[in-house]
Formats: C-alpha cells, structure tokens, sequence
C-alpha cells in the first residue's frame, strides 16, 4: 500500500490529521486521546443507556419549559408540578398533578403537545429521521435501538418501516384532528375547536390520555363521534406500527401472512377489549350505569375497557366505581398496550406467552407453540422476567407511597389509601394516567415516586435495569443440578 493512501485511511479514521504535505506537524497525544477515548465511549453508552438518557434529557428540557413563568396561566407552576407534568407528557402517561386546561397558558399546553408527541414515538426515532433529513448516516447503535422500539426481528427494509411510522401517526393523527374539529365545531368557535381537536387527537394517538377539560370527556359520554374517535386512536396506537405496517401490507397484496406476533397482537387486543366490556357491564349495570341511556351504557363500557391499556381519559368518575371493577382495570393497566407501541405496561404479548406457557405446562409440553410455531425460550424467559420485574416495582413503589402517606389515621381509616395508591402505582407503571382523585393530593416524596415509577414503566423495568450494569449479558457457568421443591 502506498505512503499516501496510508496517510489517507488514517485521516478519515482520526478526523483532523491531514496529509503530510498540508500538515507536517502531527499532534500525536490528541491522537492517542481520541483513540483512547472512542473505545471508553463506546462502553458507557450502551444502547439501553442512550435509550434512557434520551428520554431523561427531553424530559428536563420539558420541565424547564414548563417551569418558566410564560408556561403559566395564572401563578408558576412549581418545580415539582413541572417535572410530574413533563414526565408524564413524555413517557405519555396521563396523570396530572395540576389541571392542564387550567394552570398551564396556550404556550405551556403547546409545549405538552411536543412531549408527548415526540415521547410516544420515541426520542431517538425522531433524532434517527432528523439526521437522514440532514443527509447524515444512522449509527450502528441507532439503528439499533429504533429496531428493539418497533421491530420484533430486525430486518433489512429498515428505512421503510420508519418512514411508515411516521405516516401512520400523520394520517390517523389527522383523521382523528378532522373528525373531533367537526364534532367540538359545535360546541367552540372555529378556531378553538380545531385547537381542541388538534390536542385531543395527538394525545389519544399517542396514548397519553391529557385533556383540556376540567371532567375529563365525561361531558361527551353519550357521543358517537367523540367516543369512536378516540377509542381507535387509541387503539390503533396501542397495537403497534409494526402490526400497522403489516396489516396495511396484508391488504395491498405485499405481505401473504401476518406474523405470530401481529395474530397474538389482534387477537389479545380483541379478547381484552371485548372482555373487558362485559365484564365492566356485569359489575357497574347497577351502579354508576344504573339509569343511564342504553347508548350511554355501551359507550361507557367499551370506552373504559379500551382505556385502561393504556390512555388516561374517562366518561365516568373512576372513584365512584365498584371494587370489582377497580381490580379489573388494575389487571388491564398492568397488561397494557403492545410492543413496539405509544403505550406500556407489560405488554399483551407478555401476558399472551405467559397464559400460552401455563396452558402448555398443564398439557405437558415444554415447549410453548402457537399458530404452528415454537417461541424460543429465550424470549418466554424474558417474559417471566419482566412481568416478575414489573410486579416488584408496582409492590415496592405502593409501599413507598404508602410509607410517605400523611397522617396518623387509624389502620381502619387508612385502608382506603392501599387501594388508591395501588390504583395510582399501576396506572403510572402502565402509562395510563387513571386516577380515583388522589395525584392532585400527593406530596413532594409520593409525587418523585410516581416519577420515577412512570419513567420505568415507559422505558421497561428490565431496560432501566439494564443501563445500570456494568457488563452486558454473558454465558454463565453452568454447575451440577439438584432440584428444589416449588409449587
């Protein structure tokens, strides 16, 4: 190889070190360093630390926006309403420790559109298409992390699926804007319903669950337009882009067969939006549906099954429901949206593999199959996983919430709280944002649990986990077996 191709390959490789013959002196330590450096930050910033520092960065920058006095309507908002509100919007959770339509002016409600526009999709999706429009490469470790946020299995149209994300959210995003404009065209001038429908819209799509009305949309619980509207935003962005993609390539012709993940996908969505319905039925027909119009009734139901997984509107007081009801949709919260989704929770597919798993256990398989195919064990293990991580982290923050909780009432008096607190711990971890009135009354130590409890429940407790150790997942040593008694 020639001196100067030599020389060439080394200046694209250190940046800044020009041929000989345009720069005779070398500065040989600023080379060691930058050597030296590239590995160390390479090591640091792991995909799952990148992941998490993204969203943690866009989540301080929103709070201080929100936090500046023009974000107000009236008084500032204080820095810890600021910071709940922030990640909240950001990891699209819903829950509200201030009223949004009320403490916050045009410019601070703006502001909570961009978070949870930009959180439901993700940060690095966004930054991903920001360079391409730039013209510059993707990363390795980008590419990387897009495809664990969208894609089951990597694959080569990579591009095209991201550039699909983005129409699916711009097309039904707009849908939904369209559709609400008319229907709060009748209760708002032009220009207010649009903004209305505008915020609405981009909030149900990106299953956050924020609304600029004081109750909520109970005031729209008998409306066919507001109700359909919202509940197949939300449902469209809880089942995935990857199964929207799939089924859009289905009925152009492109794709023959949806993936297991897309069956179990719509098939677990269906199960539990329908189920939950009657069941919603069964507990509340002589309680809070009690009197209400027929229409009223399956509006009602169908809009708090689909709800809970995972968008933090209601059309009913969720406090004044019945205990049964309460530990349904605490199930519901915890299940969640699907992977590759604006929403959380543990997943339907998390919970689709853990009932196939004990089905096949009870029939005396090993293995866990479905539609034909065998799941390897190694995602059946991280399912175990990750609802056993997720379920102590709903435990241990109730306990935190419940530790920190005013007052020396009598255990009796105090029973209530459990309920509430648990209520308002799953919601949190679920992204959801359902409340039974208790976020408003929080304190400063409860209110930096639910914090940290959204933040794990957008990102994954397993991945927040992750970001922490300081080596990657290796083959361990494998010992002599001896068996335990379980069960």
């Amino acid at each position: 190889m020639k001196k100067k191709n030599v020389w060439i390959i080394l200046s694209k490789f250190i940046g800044g070190v020009q041929h000989p013959l345009v720069q005779k002196r070398i500065d040989w330590k600023s080379m060691k360093k930058t050597i030296r450096v590239k590995p160390l930050f390479s090591r640091f910033f792991s995909p799952e630390r990148i992941f998490l520092l993204g969203f943690a960065g866009y989540i301080l920058l929103g709070t201080l926006f929100l936090w500046l006095p023009f974000s107000a309507a009236k008084d500032p908002i204080p820095f810890i309403d600021a910071l709940f509100t922030s990640t909240s919007a950001v990891c699209v959770t819903g829950l509200a420790s201030i009223d949004i339509g009320k403490s916050f002016s045009f410019f601070g409600q703006v502001v909570t559109i961009l978070l949870f526009q930009v959180g439901g999709l993700g940060i690095i999706t966004f930054s991903t298409v920001f360079f391409v429009m730039m013209g510059r490469g993707i990363s390795f470790k980008g590419r990387e992390i897009v495809q664990s946020t969208f894609l089951h299995t990597p694959q080569a149209n990579f591009m095209v699926i991201l550039k699909s994300v983005l129409w699916f959210t711009v097309f039904f995003e707009s849908i939904g804007i369209l559709l609400l404009w008319y229907r709060f065209g009748y209760d708002f001038p032009v220009g207010h319903a649009f903004y209305q429908a505008v915020y609405h819209a981009i909030s149900a799509f990106n299953n956050c669950g924020y609304s600029l009305f004081p109750d909520n949309l109970v005031r729209y619980q008998g409306d066919f337009i507001v109700n359909l509207t919202v509940m197949g935003l939300i449902v469209v962005g809880g089942i995935g882009f990857v199964v929207q993609h799939e089924i859009f390539a289905k009925l152009r012709g492109r794709q023959k067969r949806l993936s297991v993940h897309t069956r179990i996908v719509l098939i677990a969505t269906g199960i539990l939006i329908l189920g939950g319905a009657v069941l919603i039925y069964i507990f509340e027909r002589n309680h809070i549906l009690y009197g209400l119009p027929i229409r009223n009734q399956i509006l009602a139901v169908f809009f708090q099954s689909v709800v809970p997984r995972t968008a933090g509107f209601n059309t009913v007081e969720i406090g004044f429901l019945t205990n049964e009801t309460i530990l349904l949709m605490i199930i519901l919260m915890f299940i969640g949206a699907s992977p590759g989704s604006t929403g959380g929770g543990v997943k339907t597919t998390s919970a689709s593999l853990l009932f196939l798993l004990m089905w096949a256990r009870l029939r005396g398989n090993e293995e866990v199959n479905v539609f034909n195919r065998t799941i390897p064990r190694e995602v059946v293990s991280r399912t175990i996983a990750i609802i056993f991580a997720s379920g102590f982290s709903v435990s241990l923050i109730t306990s935190v919430l419940l530790f920190f909780s005013w007052g020396d009432l009598a255990p009796m008096e105090s029973r209530r709280y459990f309920v509430e607190y648990l209520f308002e711990t799953v919601s949190a971890f679920g992204t959801v944002g359902l409340s039974m009135g208790v976020t408003p009354d929080l304190n400063a130590a409860q209110k930096a649990a639910i914090i940290l409890m959204m933040f794990a429940g957008r990102v994954g407790p397993l991945t927040l986990a992750f970001s922490f150790s300081r080596k990657a997942m290796t083959k361990s040593l494998t010992y002599a077996e001896e068996g335990v008694m379980v069960g």
